[in-house]
């Protein structure tokens, strides 16, 4: 194996292992969100760990953090929770830095 394979496959192996930890990351991201999101909903115990769990499925099924903040923003608006897009963004960005802080802390 040349230098340049063994560099190519280093880079491969490196682009592997940050789309694994996004991916960890986004999921945890979005339990940590739909549990905040739950909580203003008023819902707690076993409704609140499903509804944090459709949130995971939301970017799962349809890849993407506005989906996810799509479906906060139709929940809280069918509930009357007064939220911002603004305060769910920040929130998101919150609970992004918390989840990667998690997953490289081995939590």
């Amino acid at each position: 194996m040349t230098e340049f394979d063994k560099r190519e496959e280093a880079f491969e192996q490196r682009f592997a292992h940050d789309e694994e930890l996004k991916f960890k990351a986004t999921a945890r991201r979005n339990k940590l969100l739909g549990l905040w999101a739950a909580e203003k909903l008023g819902l707690t115990g076993a409704e609140a760990d499903s509804y944090a769990l459709s949130v995971v499925m939301v970017e799962l099924e349809d890849s993407g953090d506005h989906d996810v903040a799509g479906k906060i923003r139709k929940d809280f608006a069918a509930k009357g929770v007064q939220q911002s897009d603004h305060q769910i963004a920040r929130t998101m960005t919150e609970l992004m830095a918390r989840a990667v802080a998690d997953i490289k802390a081995g939590k």
